[in-house]
């Protein structure tokens, strides 16, 4: 009985020890197969990369490439192996080969150093960076270089700044374009401010033509050799003569007045050609309200609250659009409210700071739009009643001048937009 005991000891334990082998066995097979995984993404890796890989040990000599470098020597990995960096590489590489390699020795790194690769098609001109390659347990056994031929980077340079130049280009049309909408939907405003001068124009030359003909019978009469004093009377040549000044004031002022318009008309179109200067931002504040708001909202009680002067330093075309923008969006802002509808402008002189408030009487702007109405292409206008570009165009012009634009709701209810331009006292 004791030895079928210890017999059946022994085969628990062998049981045991088999169980154990199994385990093991199971988890060497696992342990190969993530191996072999880990192997087949490195050399997929190492397949699909374009850039040239070399791999040495400290002596400088190749111990693995990849399949770029294959290509781009002419030459298989295995005749590869144990060939000196200085055999690919143009002669006189060889300084910096050395560098490399006492540089990897005091484990530091390279980047951008630019040598020229023998090739099977040519020499042929490679950034190589460098880096060192370790042992698990840390110790350092060589240098892995990845080399990138400088023509690809050029090319990648050269197309890089050309759709560089493309996209300023397009801002800039964008600009302009945006530029252009908004004086197509202000001519209204345009022709309501020149209606005023040039009726005062037609008026007065009425009036004058009315008295050159009355000067010119009193002439003809006193070449006749008629009765001078009966011929002055009955042409009112006393009244005249005192009618004419204000006449011709008036013509001058209806002539500079058109004047002025048509000036303020050519620096809101020029494009970005006009260099920065300082302007009274003031003017630019009245012209905007006076084309835009007067002639689509007559009833509009607008109040302003500016200093005098009130100098800015930037683009003034620029500047305009950006208020006229400010002034239509007010305004789309009250068109569905009930009246009285408000706007009012306010200025002061903040520092370096020229800023400007415009606060309109609308319904303010919701909360979950506030972070989105700067966005470009974001509107909330029908279809066809706005781009979404205006804000955003605007917000970039004023950052372009050194500026900034906001926009919050006022405590006393509606929207409050928020112009911050550079003071003139600060242009330089």
């Amino acid at each position: 009985m004791e030895g079928e005991g210890v017999w059946i000891d022994v085969i628990r334990k062998m049981d045991e020890t088999y169980a154990d082998l199994v385990a093991q066995q199971v988890e060497l097979e696992r342990k190969n197969a993530e191996l072999e995984e880990a192997q087949a993404f490195i050399a997929g890796v190492m397949a699909a990369m374009t850039d040239v890989l070399l791999v040495s040990d400290m002596e400088g000599r190749i111990v693995e490439v990849n399949g770029a470098a294959e290509r781009a020597l002419g030459r298989p990995s295995a005749s590869l192996a144990g060939t000196p960096l200085g055999g690919i590489f143009d002669p006189a590489a060889g300084p910096a080969l050395d560098g490399l390699i006492a540089a990897a020795r005091r484990h530091e790194r390279v980047s951008d150093l630019e040598l020229v690769l023998r090739g099977v098609e040519g020499d042929f001109p490679v950034s190589l960076n460098s880096s060192i390659r370790y042992t698990p347990r840390g110790r350092s056994v060589g240098l892995v270089l990845v080399g990138r031929p400088t023509g690809e980077l050029r090319r990648a340079y050269r197309d890089l700044a050309t759709a560089h130049e493309r996209l300023k280009e397009t801002q800039q049309q964008l600009v302009h374009s945006e530029k252009m909408a908004s004086l197509g939907r202000l001519v209204a405003g345009v022709a309501h401010e020149l209606n005023n001068p040039i009726s005062f124009v037609y008026g007065n030359a009425h009036a004058l033509r009315r008295q050159m003909e009355r000067l010119t019978a009193y002439i003809a009469v006193l070449d006749a050799g008629g009765p001078a004093a009966e011929a002055r009377t009955a042409n009112r040549i006393d009244k005249t003569l005192a009618d004419l000044p204000g006449t011709i004031d008036g013509l001058a002022e209806g002539a500079e007045r058109v004047r002025d318009i048509v000036a303020e008309l050519r620096r809101f179109a020029a494009t970005d050609k006009a260099p920065a200067d300082v302007f009274d931002l003031g003017d630019v504040l009245h012209a905007a309200v006076d084309w835009v708001a007067r002639a689509q909202m007559p009833e509009l009680e607008v109040a302003f609250d500016l200093p005098r002067p009130f100098r800015a330093f930037g683009l003034s075309a620029h500047s305009h659009q950006v208020v006229m923008n400010l002034v239509q969006n007010a305004i789309d802002a009250m068109a569905e409210t009930a009246p009285p509808r408000r706007l009012r402008i306010a200025g002061r002189i903040e520092g370096q700071q020229a800023v400007v408030e415009i606060h309109d009487s609308g319904p303010g702007i919701a909360a979950d739009l506030a972070a989105r109405i700067f966005d470009p292409f974001f509107t909330t206008k029908p279809v066809g009643k706005g781009t979404g570009l205006g804000l955003s165009i605007s917000d970039r012009i004023v950052s372009d001048q050194g500026g900034s634009l906001s926009a919050g709701n006022h405590p006393e209810g509606g929207a409050v937009f928020t112009l911050r331009l550079p003071a003139a006292g600060g242009a330089a």
